[in-house]
């Protein structure tokens, strides 16, 4: 099944073309590794996506339900993003931002937090606040909020940008491990040699 199908995907702002006649075709379990040059328009198309955005020609599907069924709005319940950058609160320890976004989303059962802190290797930041953490640990403690409500898709926005070797491994080897237990994820990128370690697509 291809959880995601764009058809001639266009975007235009005033005269400006931002996205022109994309179409793409994500299989479900891949990592789809999504290149392109910095305002090449990989950022709108996620938020196309999302939902952010309305699409001024073309279409896409996701999960087999096209952009303008109403039950598109439930299928985006399976879906998490980070565009741009993860939304964090800086003056809070990693568990407490996954304490706080628990609350946000409506979970009520805390115990999801020791796990996705086990998940994304944050168990041991004790009561380091988020603004000292490092821009991996930022990437690994956003996608870790995305893991709350279970999605079975996630969409990665330039999740490597400006990380140091180290942090790119780490964030490199969590995407791996969250495929393997069945997640799609959409993964863009300026730098393909990054991309190439990871992306099965």
């Amino acid at each position: 099944m291809e959880i995601i199908k764009t058809f001639d995907l266009t975007k235009r702002y005033g005269r400006n073309t931002v996205v022109n006649k994309v179409n793409m075709n994500i299989p479900e379990g891949s990592v789809y590794g999504f290149v392109g040059e910095n305002g090449s328009g990989k950022t709108t198309i996620m938020r196309l996506l999302m939902g952010l955005a309305n699409p001024t020609k073309g279409s896409y599907e996701l999960f087999g339900i096209k952009n303008k069924d109403k039950k598109i709005y439930d299928v985006r319940k399976n879906i998490s993003a980070i565009v741009e950058a993860p939304s964090l609160v800086p003056t809070m320890t990693a568990e407490e931002n996954l304490k706080f976004a628990c609350m946000y989303y409506g979970v009520k059962n805390f115990k999801i937090v020791s796990e996705i802190l086990e998940e994304v290797g944050l168990v041991d930041t004790g009561s380091k606040k988020v603004k000292n953490f490092s821009l991996g640990m930022k990437q690994r403690l956003g996608i870790g909020v995305l893991l709350l409500n279970n999605p079975k898709l996630l969409l990665l926005d330039e999740p490597l940008n400006g990380l140091d070797p180290a942090g790119i491994a780490e964030v490199r080897d969590l995407i791996n491990s969250l495929n393997k237990k069945g997640i799609t994820i959409v993964i863009s990128s300026h730098i393909l040699s990054e991309l190439e370690k990871v992306a099965t697509y």
